[in-house]
């Protein structure tokens, strides 16, 4: 079953763009940020992203948005595609 984005796009409990990319920026509890692959600590059980909304978050995770192209139709294809992109860059 896919689950059906939300209204700002991103799927639910996806996830994807807070373990596939490496955050070369500082995150609370990850100082030197995160490598790719590596689940960000601030990714909760739910995968939703536990500094949302709060001024600590870093900027790049607050402009990543969501795009259809790159995300897929489901979290797997989200998790290949960014961490492709990731390769590639």
């Amino acid at each position: 079953m896919t689950a059906v984005p939300s209204a700002a796009g991103c799927r639910p409990g996806c996830g994807a763009c807070c373990i596939a990319p490496s955050i070369s920026s500082p995150i609370p509890g990850m100082p030197q940020g995160k490598p790719a692959g590596v689940r960000c600590v601030q990714l909760d059980a739910d995968n939703l992203c536990l500094l949302f909304g709060d001024p600590r978050r870093p900027a790049v995770c607050e402009r990543f948005a969501f795009d259809a192209e790159l995300c897929g139709e489901h979290r797997d294809q989200a998790l290949i595609r960014i961490g492709e992109l990731e390769a590639i860059t």
